[in-house]
């Protein structure tokens, strides 16, 4: 925002977007739907931003916060603020009569599947899964599941291609149980550590009371659940008539074997899964990943006695600051939990497949075509799958460092 938007004359009457206000102990959250922008403000600022939305003038505003606090207020910088945070609505666009209520698309969709009756036709799909279960022994989750095929690339291939949708309906039940209550959602490819994710983004939770926030979080656990269900009904309805699997009920056995363990993924807090949220949100905190991060580098400085990198720790929420003293050797623990399943458990074990692959590539005399063609396969998929987080890494550096200083956005 330029100096000439912010010296506006002190008979000034904003225009403002329509905000929403929720207040939570001695902070407000702020959002604005127009612009998917929200923030967290202290309770007199908020209160200083409703008087501005209500029609007084800036010098007016100024002089009811003197009065009602007994201090003077900026209220140049308090409008550049609000310019950064895209509350300030332009003349032309308030012009435009709207008077019709605002809805977000698939709105009316998100609240049919989470209707009672949606409810119940997925109450209906667990229970009769677990009856499939409990009456066909060979439909029962085990790790044998995975490998329907002795070629690795077909079953490589099988779960890539198969989690793919899996994968989108678990962020559409996000993006639906939060767009039935007519927050707008966003869906991207990002990473944890070492672990290639969709995320979808729905920002405006931040303004949602902390009660209707869970089942979008959680949606998408749900969702994995169901398509468990689903997958092993029909392993369960195409069974030979001896008893066993059918090709098709063999493959969706593995694709559920894999989903249930993408399930407990979900445990590694961490790595901030949706849990991970669940419990921030329980425990009122803002940003904690980012606070126990910055613990961790301030822990590590002082060991190396080096005072200037140390980070404010007023800079921090307070509430992040308390949990995150604690959730800081969680999130240290959980680091190295996962690094040393990589080398010990993940490496090795890849090193053993390839080494396996470019044997049977490196003496091809000896193998049938189909041996040779699942070598090649393996090899590509798996170089595909490296490619993507490589992509991935560099693209979040390069937005790392593009990003601007300013950061008023909550995850």
């Amino acid at each position: 925002m330029g100096d000439e938007e912010v010296a506006l004359p002190g008979e000034t009457v904003l225009l403002l977007y329509p905000l929403t206000y929720l207040e939570e102990g001695e902070e407000v959250t702020v959002g604005c739907a127009e612009t998917d922008s929200y923030a967290v403000l202290p309770a007199d600022g908020a209160a200083l931003l409703r008087r501005l939305g209500a029609g007084l003038s800036l010098d007016q505003a100024a002089e009811w916060y003197q009065r009602e606090y007994g201090e003077t207020v900026n209220i140049a910088e308090f409008v550049e603020a609000l310019g950064e945070l895209e509350f300030l609505c332009p003349p032309e666009r308030a012009a435009q009569p709207d008077d019709a209520p605002r809805t977000v698309r698939w709105q009316r969709l998100g609240r049919a599947v989470f209707s009672p009756l949606g409810w119940l036709c997925m109450t209906g799909l667990i229970v009769a899964a677990a009856v499939a279960i409990w009456r066909h022994p060979a439909v029962r989750p085990a790790n044998h599941d995975v490998f329907f095929t002795g070629y690795m690339s077909v079953v490589e291939l099988a779960i890539f291609l198969g989690q793919i949708p899996l994968l989108l309906l678990h962020e559409t039940f996000h993006a639906l149980a939060g767009r039935r209550l007519g927050l707008r959602s966003g869906l991207s490819i990002g990473r944890r550590l070492y672990y290639v994710v969709f995320i979808t983004r729905l920002d405006g939770l931040v303004a949602v009371p902390r009660r209707k926030r869970y089942l979008p979080m959680l949606a998408g656990m749900l969702a994995d659940v169901l398509a468990m269900a689903a997958l092993t009904l029909v392993a369960a309805a195409t069974r030979q008539p001896g008893g066993g699997l059918s090709a098709a009920g063999a493959i969706c056995l593995s694709l559920a074997y894999v989903t249930l363990l993408r399930l407990v993924w979900q445990f590694y807090f961490y790595l901030e899964t949706d849990l991970y949220y669940v419990a921030v949100t329980v425990l009122g905190c803002v940003d904690l990943q980012k606070t126990a991060r910055a613990i961790l580098k301030n822990r590590w400085n002082h060991l190396r006695g080096r005072p200037a990198a140390l980070v404010d720790p007023e800079t921090w929420h307070p509430q992040d600051r308390r949990i995150g003293r604690w959730y800081s050797w969680l999130l240290l623990v959980g680091w190295t939990f996962s690094l040393a399943m990589l080398g010990l458990v993940v490496v090795p074990l890849g090193y053993h497949v390839l080494s396996t692959v470019l044997g049977r590539l490196g003496h091809p005399s000896g193998q049938s075509l189909a041996g040779l063609t699942d070598s090649v396969l393996f090899l590509l998929i798996n170089a595909a799958q490296l490619a993507a987080i490589w992509w991935i890494v560099r693209r979040d550096r390069a937005r790392t460092a593009a990003a601007p200083r300013y950061e008023h956005v909550l995850s």
